[in-house]
């Protein structure tokens, strides 16, 4: 994975858009050839779930924050070539769901992310 130095990545903006459930802010940061993988108990590591382009970011945007749960970012970390942080999910019944991510930037846009998602077992 290839990146260019940028500082105009904003992962406030970002994670600010991820707690308010803000799916369109979210899109808008990544650029049209974005690969999203995810990781959990389901598409597990030799096999995540991998989205393309913002057809499928915007289903997967949009999919997440018709949930009905909280949103708290906790830790954030920044560099010129990226960012990452955690995203800490809870539904009503009081189901939680710990998310680390760690995004890639280039030319100002989200190129390539990773999500790590821990689900607590029913």
């Amino acid at each position: 994975m290839s990146t260019t130095a940028t500082t105009s990545f904003d992962v406030d903006t970002f994670t600010r858009a991820a707690e308010q459930r803000d799916a369109a802010t979210q899109l808008s940061m990544y650029g049209p050839e974005a690969i999203v993988r995810i990781a959990n108990k389901i598409s597990q590591p030799a096999a995540p779930r991998v989205l393309r382009g913002h057809d499928e970011i915007k289903a997967w945007l949009d999919d997440t924050y018709a949930r009905d749960m909280t949103h708290k970012v906790q830790q954030r970390v920044k560099d010129d070539a990226g960012a990452a942080f955690t995203l800490a999910c809870r539904y009503p019944d009081g189901t939680n769901v710990l998310c680390a991510t760690v995004i890639a930037v280039r030319d100002g846009l989200i190129s390539d992310q990773t999500i790590l998602e821990v689900w607590d077992e029913a």
